[in-house]
């Protein structure tokens, strides 16, 4: 039952992450083949600029896929505000855009480098003697060089094809719709039915492309016009099969954002289904890094999405002082609303805190129960923690406050983290103070006596797009306060355990908030 409901819930996502996955991939191979045929045609009599272009295109396809697609992110988020401010008008700097431009980097190597060598392997005596007959160099070109080498070009192209569907799945983090949401939310919610379905719809879809460019490239080798019809004809069809049922679908309103961790990913969905039965249409944007999240919510890119008050306070105010939990509170609500125009709409009622955590049994047998102890033993022990949290001010200020200096440091999807702890594959991990996992793997939390690490109080936050909007307001409200941290321990243990989709647990959680209330 537990794989049925899985399964149904991925195949009722399926429109619209594999018509935003085509859109994307569509785009950025278009604007792929139409920047690198025609530089690739340029440069064949001209060996300097033939090896600039191979030794850029080669450079870009160093770059992780992941890396690159980030990188965009920020660059538009910079040039919109730019443009915002010189005109007086902006445009999207998440998701879609990023995504077609890296794309479109990373789809040109095959295509350049397979137009070269098709046309500089033709026989230098058949341009002769076209040349004789008449043929300047641009019918020569059009008539006779690009019909030959054909067949090449279009083995580059199918290359191009597949590693452009393979890496649009990595667009997710920057706020694209891709089949990478099923890879990602699975990953992080360990559900592995969402992984397989993600990973076999995008090589499915990878081996149809390729298939029917196949046919056209077999079609353009044997002179057969009708194989290349019908391998055109086929591509137009999976492009509309895919692309016509996201756009028969209502045009999405509020955008939810989502961090990639399990109790963004419940707590995304409790505020999309209160704005769905408040008749209010919307989306999800999931798997956001942090920094990604905010800009994007103050940009406008999102609407709502529930942040942490120290997450705000280190990453974003550059704060490292540690105040009392209300002032904290008072002075991010007033930054984000004098700074960023953000509306700070109300704490949730729990606190999700970074934490140091080791197994019971081995911290007793050492004498460990705070970060102070752990420090004169730090040497001879290894360390993991998130994607994120050796890069964020709050290592940085415990490493301050305790000398903190670890065996070994790792890190690792923060899934894994509880279970490594739990083997012994590591002796300490950087917790979530709400995680259910917690008391699951019987991890004991040590003390942070000077307080190194500010509150994390769970906040919902508005863009300033929406700082008028009281029904968003009105809808969302109630959950101010609604939510203690004994119950988001049980959502997401159930969410990251159980088998339970973050849908179903969400709206077990909203079931939890109406017994409260």
């Amino acid at each position: 039952m537990i794989i049925d409901s899985r399964l149904a819930d991925a195949w009722t996502r399926l429109p619209d992450y594999l018509g935003s996955h085509v859109l994307v991939s569509i785009t950025a191979l278009a604007i792929g083949l139409g920047i690198s045929l025609p530089l690739a045609i340029l440069s064949v009599r001209r060996p300097v600029l033939r090896g600039v272009l191979l030794t850029i295109a080669s450079v870009v396809q160093t770059i992780p896929g992941l890396a690159l697609l980030a990188l965009f992110y920020p660059l538009l988020l910079a040039l919109a505000a730019l443009t915002q401010k010189l005109f007086g008008a902006s445009f999207s700097a998440l998701g879609f855009l990023p995504s077609v431009l890296a794309l479109a980097l990373y789809s040109m190597l095959p295509v350049l480098r397979n137009t070269v060598t098709g046309l500089n392997a033709i026989d230098p005596r058949l341009r002769e003697a076209a040349r004789l007959f008449g043929a300047g160099p641009f019918q020569r070109m059009r008539d006779i060089e690009v019909p030959l080498a054909m067949p090449v070009i279009m083995a580059g192209i199918r290359t191009s094809a597949v590693w452009v569907i393979g890496t649009a799945t990595l667009s997710t983090p920057i706020g694209q719709t891709s089949l990478g949401n099923y890879i990602f939310a699975g990953l992080q919610t360990q559900n592995w039915v969402f992984v397989a379905f993600g990973c076999v719809a995008a090589a499915a879809l990878a081996l149809l492309v390729d298939q029917l460019l196949a046919l056209m490239e077999n079609g353009a080798e044997s002179h057969s016009r009708a194989r290349v019809a019908a391998g055109g004809l086929g591509l137009v069809l999976v492009a509309l099969a895919a692309l016509l049922p996201g756009h028969a679908i209502t045009r999405n309103t509020y955008i939810v954002g989502a961090k990639p961790f399990t109790e963004q990913y419940v707590l995304a969905a409790l505020v999309q289904q209160r704005l769905e039965a408040a008749g209010l249409p919307s989306a999800r944007r999931d798997g956001l890094g942090s920094a990604v999240i905010f800009n994007a919510l103050a940009a406008g890119d999102i609407d709502v999405y529930v942040d942490y008050s120290g997450t705000i306070w280190t990453n974003e105010m550059h704060r490292t002082d540690t105040p009392p939990r209300e002032v904290v509170l008072r002075d991010v609500a007033d930054w984000l609303q004098q700074t960023k125009g953000v509306t700070m709409l109300g704490v949730l009622g729990f606190e999700n805190a970074y934490a140091l955590a080791m197994p019971r049994e081995k911290a007793d047998s050492l004498g460990i129960s705070s970060i102070a102890d752990l420090a004169g033993h730090a040497a001879q022990l290894a360390i993991a923690g998130d994607y994120e949290f050796f890069e964020r001010p709050e290592w940085k200020a415990l490493q301050s406050a305790y000398g903190l200096k670890f065996r070994q440091q790792r890190t690792m999807q923060s899934d894994f983290m509880y279970q490594a702890a739990a083997n012994g594959d590591v002796d300490i991990v950087s917790a979530y103070s709400s995680d259910g996992r917690i008391a699951k793997y019987d991890l004991k939390v040590l003390a942070d006596p000077m307080h190194a690490i500010p509150p994390y109080d769970a906040i919902l936050l508005i863009a300033p797009k929406r700082a008028n909007d009281d029904t968003l307001a009105a809808t969302l409200k109630p959950l101010a306060g609604a939510i203690d941290v004994a119950t988001m321990r049980e959502a997401n243990l159930r969410a990251s355990t159980s088998g339970e989709t973050p849908g179903a647990v969400a709206r077990w959680l909203a079931s939890e908030i109406e017994k409260r209330h």
